[in-house]
């Protein structure tokens, strides 16, 4: 079977394995890192060997940056202590304890099980926001999450690069000179993705080709980390920073035609990227196994014992600092002491791609020219804690969040849009009303707008019980499938007239696309 072979059908099984976790509601990440596990048993499956360049290059870029755009800023300015706090502390800490522990359970040298602590002290940017995009959690507690997953990743690899040092040439570091190559790193790649944020914004002000658009979208984290990584410092970092700018101010830098486009490919671009990269993880485990010695043999309990201290450093770390917060919060008249919201933070801390390719990048050979001794138990024990933490946590996450109780009710989302709706819409009717008497436009003109607008403000508040009574939801719910049912029928009549040779394709495909544009905005039935 070719290479070329091999990632085709890859592409395919991640393909198919994560539409059934979407149609059985299952947490993607979790059910694709099973089946690559067991695909990757089956005997006449070839080995997956993925370059370190093929995810640290090709894959992250769009994923961190995709991840990056969903954080609000507004929410990311609220909880910066909380992170701060997490992606400094608790990764230390983390890498430290899990070092320890790989050093006392395995066969790793002291050396080598610090570069074990390094890879697995951060949670996953890539797996979390996986994981969280399909639960309801308040934005506040959704950003947070989304926020030290991404933060993080620069405190652990700056351990991660001095752990790699001290295993390759057998030296020592010292505090001050791990403390400028962390500035270096984190600092320098914020600049970086600054920069790149304010050319692109730039750029895309100027450009009303949706075409275009998507492509300079689509490069833009690939410029970021290149940038970042060529000059010396965190592409994962200006990636990061890169994507949180960008999506602060996506709304001001183009069309509403245009985001739809560009959000619906790369909506397609991250969904094939984080089928395959969480089927690589458990493809690549079965290969790695292969090549242990027998002295290696006892890997599958230490993996499971470092996942299970992962977990508790994270719990015995998130649980004091939130009672500490939340008793300052209650002196000062706040809400009281609570369990819910460390609870999700413990258990939605879940490894996942980003050490997987830290750990791919420890160098195959020493300083002296001899291979790196076990480099290969280092990768079997990263895949096989990023798989456990993947599916033991991720297949548990959403009855954690609805026990928590802490998980948005739909009902409350919907009523909160309408209200919105219903403000912007009376903006809207007395900024017509207005230009009507200052005779700024036609009288006809405008009782054709009001109407439509008056229309959508009787559906907003028909999602509202305290203008309506709750039984006005079944003429919403009417009213959606009698207009879903006439765009159907207007695009019939579209394709007739087209057939009919009576339009063009471009008039075809312009009026089509309003109709769907429609048909989004009704929303699921």
């Amino acid at each position: 079977m070719s290479g070329v072979t091999t990632v085709l059908l890859l592409v395919v099984l991640a393909t198919a394995v994560a539409t059934g976790a979407r149609h059985w509601s299952i947490p993607a990440p979790s059910l694709l890192v099973v089946a690559g596990v067991l695909v990757g048993l089956l005997p006449f499956v070839p080995r997956v060997v993925v370059p370190p360049e093929v995810i640290s290059v090709a894959v992250l870029p769009p994923l961190l940056y995709a991840s990056a755009e969903e954080i609000s800023w507004r929410e990311l300015k609220a909880v910066w202590r909380p992170v701060t706090v997490l992606a400094l502390g608790l990764v230390l800490a983390s890498a430290f304890t899990v070092g320890a522990l790989a050093a006392a359970l395995t066969p790793l040298p002291p050396a080598m099980a610090f570069v074990l602590g390094a890879v697995l002290a951060s949670t996953d940017p890539v797996a979390v926001t996986a994981l969280g995009r399909r639960l309801p959690l308040p934005a506040r507690v959704q950003t947070l999450v989304q926020s030290e997953s991404l933060f993080n990743d620069a405190t652990s690899l700056v351990l991660f690069k001095v752990a790699v040092g001290l295993a390759v040439a057998a030296g020592s570091v010292s505090p001050v000179a791990a403390g400028g190559e962390f500035l270096l790193l984190a600092g320098g790649g914020a600049l970086v993705g600054l920069a790149v944020a304010g050319l692109v914004a730039a750029i895309r002000t100027r450009t009303e080709d949706p075409v275009l658009e998507t492509v300079i979208a689509l490069v833009t984290p690939y410029a970021a980390y290149v940038l970042g990584e060529d000059l010396h410092t965190s592409g994962v970092t200006a990636v990061v920073v890169a994507g949180v700018a960008l999506g602060a101010q996506g709304y001001k830098l183009t069309s509403g035609r245009t985001r739809l486009q560009v959000h619906a490919v790369y909506r397609t671009v991250v969904f094939m990227l984080e089928s395959v990269v969480f089927a690589i993880i458990g493809l690549e485990l079965p290969g790695l196994i292969h090549e242990l010695d027998a002295a290696e043999g006892g890997w599958f309990w230490q993996a499971l014992l470092i996942a299970l201290a992962v977990i508790l450093i994270r719990l015995l770390w998130i649980f004091p600092t939130a009672l500490i917060t939340q008793r300052q919060r209650a002196t000062a008249g706040g809400p009281g002491l609570n369990w819910r919201v460390p609870a999700v933070m413990t258990w939605a801390g879940t490894r996942g791609v980003m050490p997987l390719a830290a750990a791919l990048t420890i160098p195959l050979l020493a300083r002296d020219g001899t291979p790196l001794p076990y480099r290969t138990l280092v990768l079997v024990l990263t895949t096989a804690v990023v798989a456990c933490t993947l599916v033991v946590q991720g297949f548990t996450l959403a009855p954690v969040v609805r026990a928590s109780g802490i998980a948005l009710e739909p009902e409350a989302t919907a009523r909160e849009e309408a209200r919105a709706a219903k403000a912007v819409l009376r903006t809207a009717l007395e900024r017509l009303d207005s230009m009507v008497d200052a005779e700024a436009v036609q009288e006809a003109l405008a009782d054709r707008m009001r109407r439509d607008l008056e229309a959508r403000l009787d559906h907003a508040r028909m999602l509202l019980s305290d203008e309506e009574p709750p039984e006005d939801e079944a003429t919403v719910l009417a009213y959606r499938r009698l207009r879903r049912d006439l765009i159907e029928l207007e695009s019939e009549e579209l394709r007739r007239l087209y057939d009919e040779r009576r339009i063009s394709e471009a008039t075809r495909a312009t009026l089509q696309h309003a109709l769907d544009l429609e048909e989004a905005g009704l929303g699921e039935l």
